[in-house]
């Protein structure tokens, strides 16, 4: 058992937890929404530290991450567990398994490490299921990664408190969050949660320094209304700058919600056209493969910087961070370090 961080000891041997916005006020023997950090005789364990699900060397772009070491490979991990319910969870196996159903193998802070230099990947990435609830975990193994020049990625629900954001962060280069929509009826309805704390947690991620990526399942009849995606635009505008790649997928039926059918494309590409309307530079199609919002181009001369085919890519146009064409500065990260 590894003992927990990001907790407080309460009376009669309960503790309150401070990792994700839940905050669960967990009794003696009882565990958290998570599912995975448990309270034994008044102190809190990450019971599936080092507890793995899934491991994969992927593409960067499958993150999907755009402007963040474009062309590489990210050695990725999942663990079980989720501090959300999401009724279109296309991970559900693991997000909502146990330990006692879930097939884990385990791997060190140190063999992980090991195994992402050996692949010839340039980052690792906590994924699959949240890596939020990994805390311990990926702390351990990020600080080791980023003494080695790997870079490290998030891809996160933002429901990640100050608290634990801030101890992350000289480890956590990339952030690469899901903005599941932009109305709070839909996160606790939907998601069981809450969508200011994504907000909140996305602006410090920000703040401190990650490079940031938001995505957003365009799902018909949920979130889909021009106005509600407007507004989150501009709240990005606003809060993450008008550089923040936006990435806006179709949704397919799954888990829990197979009352609909698959995101219309027309529609996703009315707003990534609003979106450049609105002034975001760099907004993304995702699942949906040959479009040509999969590429990035110069928003100043329209030169195509990166051509991508679903996960693959080719830099075509960059010089380093610089536009061959005009030698416009483009906000991406090239290097680990």
């Amino acid at each position: 058992m590894h003992e927990a961080l990001q907790y407080t000891k309460k009376e009669n041997k309960t503790v309150q937890c401070s990792l994700c916005s839940h905050r669960c006020t967990i009794a003696d023997g009882k565990h958290g929404i998570c599912g995975v950090r448990e309270n034994k005789g008044g102190s809190l364990y990450a019971t599936t530290y080092g507890l793995v699900s899934a491991e994969a060397v992927d593409p960067i772009e499958k993150k999907p991450l755009f402007h963040y070491l474009p062309g590489t490979l990210s050695y990725s991990l999942g663990g079980i567990g989720c501090n959300f319910r999401c009724e279109h969870c296309q991970n559900w196996q693991i997000s909502q398994a146990d330990r006692a159903s879930a097939r884990l193998v385990s791997i060190s802070p140190e063999e992980g490490v090991a195994r992402a230099l050996a692949s010839g990947s340039a980052s690792i990435s906590w994924t699959y299921n949240e890596p939020t609830i990994w805390h311990e975990y990926t702390l351990d193994m990020g600080t080791l990664a980023r003494a080695k020049g790997l870079g490290t990625c998030y891809v996160t629900n933002g429901y990640i408190t100050e608290e634990a954001l801030r101890e992350l962060s000289p480890m956590l280069a990339a952030f690469r969050v899901d903005l599941k929509a932009f109305t709070d009826d839909f996160y606790r309805k939907i998601c069981g949660a809450h969508l200011q704390p994504v907000l909140d947690a996305t602006a410090l991620a920000r703040e401190l320094g990650m490079h940031i990526e938001t995505v957003t399942l365009v799902i018909p009849g949920a979130n889909d209304g021009m106005e509600e995606q407007e507004a989150l635009i501009r709240w990005v505008i606003e809060h993450l700058g008008p550089e923040t790649p936006m990435h806006f997928s179709a949704f397919h039926p799954d888990y829990r919600m197979t009352d609909r059918g698959a995101t219309p494309v027309a529609l996703l590409e009315k707003i990534c056209t609003r979106a450049k309307e609105l002034g975001l530079r760099f907004p993304y199609l995702g699942n949906v493969p040959h479009s040509r919002y999969e590429n990035t181009y110069c928003p100043a001369c329209g030169a195509m910087l990166i051509e991508r085919r679903g996960f693959s890519s080719r830099i075509t146009g960059l010089d380093d961070r610089q536009c061959a064409s005009c030698g416009e500065t483009i906000e991406i990260v090239r290097h680990a370090t």
